[in-house]
Formats: structure tokens, C-alpha cells, sequence
């Protein structure tokens, strides 16, 4: 069966969401759907990114994905098609694709032409879904575009080497729904420059010296309940996707709270990591 999945910026108060189900089904009616997100914030292309590079991956290969961020058509924002690491992605050409397959060169890039059809205000509806129900039949890219070379390219931020050797100074690249704060320090590279020395992660005015592998890893449990770290503590941790992540066990960031509120970090923010 044929996946198509969807990431997009459209929440779920409007029709779109649906608008674009209910085409695609239109087209395909035996095709599996699949939603990755539609909570990105809106024409938040790094955000999207980040999603769907840590998602797409564990779909099988063929799988279509629809991204909906930003996709109002423009001479410097085309309809493109990227074949890469075994998947579609049919998306503008927004940046977001490089960040999505940055270690993976694409195979095919094409830009979207469909005779007699109008992009509109809604393309993800009027445009993109035909294209990935065509390819989702098994359809050839070429017969939906023409080959295209202009594929825009953007950078994440790159952590930098400090204080020779000594620091490494990141910065936030996400926020996840419980307020967790994820940086662009990878593991490997805290690892490598690490060399088996003690370290504090610096937030704003926050210090930690530990790093966790799950968020339950805050606790000790040899100590008694009230001797414990547990909800309402911060703490570090190398995230699913291996970069490292500040949270705050069991917040909630519609009540209490979470790392983002309670640490006063947002998107780009500084974290830095001192080696001792």
C-alpha cells in the first residue's frame, strides 16, 4: 500500500487538513495517510525540518511526503520534487529540503509543471497532491517536471570550538511540545572533544554537569523518594535524534512550565558546554 505523509503548518481549527485527506483518498482511495506534524509553527522552515528529517527515516523507501510549510509558489519559491535516500519529498523550494537530507545527495530534483493546473492560494491541494498521488501510482518524475538545478540551500547553525579545545558554544534549534529544549550540540562532537574530562552545560543561569540517556535518568533510585531528583528538576540528556536536550522532568508547559519557560531559553538561543 502506498504511504503518503504530511507535514505542514496548517494546525487543526481550519479545513486544510482535512481539504487535503479527503484529495488525496479522492485520488487514492487504497493509500495509506500519515501525519508527522501539523503543528509547526507557522513558515518555520527550520522547525519543519527537524521534524521531518528525524521522521522520514523511518518510513519504508517510496514513501511520498507532502511538506506544506511555506508553499506558495514564487520565481524564488518553486514546486519541486527531490528524490533522495530512497523517498519523495514534494515540497517549494524553500531551503527546507537541505536540511532535511543534508548528509544524503539527492538523486533526481524536478520542478513541478502540470498542464492547466493553478497553484492558488492552497498548492499543497491543488498542486501537490497530484503530484504525489502520481508518484505514489509508481509514476515517472519526469512526467509532472522538468529537471531542476536551483535547489536553495540552507545551513543549520554549526556549534563552534571555543577557547581552544575547551568549550563548545551551541545554540537552540527546537522546542518540543513539553517545553524541552533541544540544541545543536550532537553527541558525537560532545564526545570527541570531551576526552573524558568533567564539564558544565551553561543556560543562561543555569548549570548542569551531568548528561543523561533517558529523562528518568535524573533519578537515583538507591536514595530514598524525598533524597531523589525527580519532577521539577532540570537535566540534560542525548535526545532520540543524538543531539543534546535540556528538560525539566515531568513538566508541562501549559501548567508548571517547561526547560524553554523555566530556563528562558528560545529558538537560537546559547548553550554552552565548558570542559573542566
Amino acid at each position: 500500500m502506498p504511504i503518503i505523509t504530511l507535514t505542514t503548518d496548517f494546525g487543526y481549527k481550519d479545513h486544510f487538513v482535512g481539504a487535503v485527506k479527503g484529495a488525496l483518498l479522492g485520488n487514492l482511495p487504497d493509500i495509506s495517510i500519515v501525519d508527522i506534524s501539523h503543528a509547526i509553527s507557522p513558515f518555520n522552515i527550520q522547525e519543519c525540518a527537524y521534524i521531518l528529517r528525524n521522521a522520514y527515516r523511518s518510513f519504508p523507501k517510496g514513501t511520498v511526503h507532502i511538506v506544506g510549510v511555506d508553499s506558495e509558489i514564487s520565481p524564488e519559491n518553486e514546486h519541486i520534487v527531490v528524490q533522495v535516500d530512497g523517498h519523495y519529498f514534494v515540497s517549494a523550494n524553500s531551503g527546507v529540503i537541505s536540511l532535511i537530507t543534508s548528509e544524503v545527495q539527492p538523486e533526481k530534483v524536478v520542478e513541478i509543471n502540470l498542464p492547466n493546473a493553478e497553484a492558488g492560494a492552497f498548492p499543497v491541494l491543488n498542486i501537490f497532491v497530484q503530484v504525489a498521488c502520481h508518484i505514489a501510482r509508481g509514476g515517472k518524475l519526469e512526467v509532472i517536471g522538468r529537471p531542476f538545478q536551483n535547489l536553495k540551500e540552507l545551513r543549520d547553525f554549526e556549534p563552534r570550538i571555543t577557547n581552544e579545545g575547551k568549550s563548545i558554544t551551541g545554540n537552540v534549534i527546537y522546542i518540543d511540545n513539553y517545553g524541552n529544549v533541544v540544541t545543536n550540540i550532537q553527541k558525537s562532537l560532545f564526545e570527541a572533544y570531551r576526552s573524558g574530562r568533567d564539564f558544565e552545560i551553561i543556560a543562561r543561569t543555569t548549570k548542569i554537569r551531568q548528561v543523561h540517556q533517558s529523562y528518568n535518568g535524573i533519578i537515583n533510585y538507591d536514595l530514598e523518594r524525598n533524597q531523589r531528583k525527580g519532577p521539577g528538576d532540570a537535566l540534560a540528556l542525548f535526545n532520540s535524534a543524538g543531539y543534546i536536550e535540556l528538560a525539566i522532568y515531568k513538566s508541562d508547559l501549559n501548567s508548571v512550565g517547561g526547560a524553554s519557560s523555566l530556563l528562558g531559553l528560545n529558538y537560537r538561543d546559547t548553550v554552552t558546554i565548558d570542559f573542566l
